[in-house]
């Protein structure tokens, strides 16, 4: 039975890729380079830091992953604060409500800094929900390793046998594949070329996985 679900944040709770993307894009015109969709979105549920210092070796730049780092938040904080379309994704307060009034715990782990985490989850009323949230900015190794979903187990308190994980990110999937968690992706309109080949299930719609249906998907 389920005891804990780890949330991804990115394209699971907020479709906050749009900021991303333009944040990114912007930094590329500001250290003069041009990156292609296709390594762009080999980049999708990683930290900015590697993605920054894939770049920087990947391009040559005499600018640190440091500064290319703080150049895209920097992006992204003013995109954040002035765009008035960004949302919660359809159903995913619903279904965090539903898990919560189940008595789950619920976990974030969300490659995105700590700082980002904490503005959604400021702007959007989240943190009555969760007992714990990780950032994978402060570990050593970002998605698909899976440090992070191995950490969120513990801080639910549960074993990873007794935890899901939902995720919408091909280096998600394979994050919680490695921590031996139960993944269940989310193939929405905001996934491009994800692979969920390797997911225990896959959905469309987060009705599919309310908590009366998958209560007892963990054997």
């Amino acid at each position: 039975m389920i005891k804990a679900v780890i949330f991804d944040m990115d394209g699971v709770i907020v479709d906050s890729e749009p900021l991303h993307h333009k944040a990114y894009q912007n930094m590329f015109k500001d250290v003069g380079i041009k990156v292609s969709d296709a390594l762009y979105e080999s980049y999708t549920g990683q930290a900015t830091l590697p993605i920054c210092q894939h770049l920087c070796k990947t391009f040559n730049l005499t600018e640190s992953p440091e500064t290319l780092m703080a150049i895209k938040r920097k992006h992204f904080k003013y995109l954040f604060d002035n765009d008035n379309s960004f949302t919660l994704i359809d159903g995913v307060l619903e279904l965090i409500q539903d898990y919560h009034n189940n008595d789950l715990k619920l976990v974030l782990a969300s490659s995105a800094s700590m700082p980002n985490i904490n503005r959604i989850f400021n702007r959007f009323s989240l943190n009555q929900y969760f007992i714990a949230k990780l950032s994978g900015a402060d570990l050593k190794a970002s998605k698909p390793h899976p440090e992070i979903f191995i950490n969120a187990a513990k801080a639910s308190g549960f074993k990873r046998e007794e935890c899901v994980v939902i995720e919408d990110s091909t280096n998600g999937i394979k994050a919680a594949n490695a921590a031996g968690i139960y993944s269940i992706a989310f193939d929405s309109k905001h996934s491009k070329n994800q692979d969920y080949s390797t997911a225990n299930k896959v959905i469309t719609d987060f009705m599919e996985i309310r908590y009366n249906k998958i209560k007892n998907v963990l054997k």
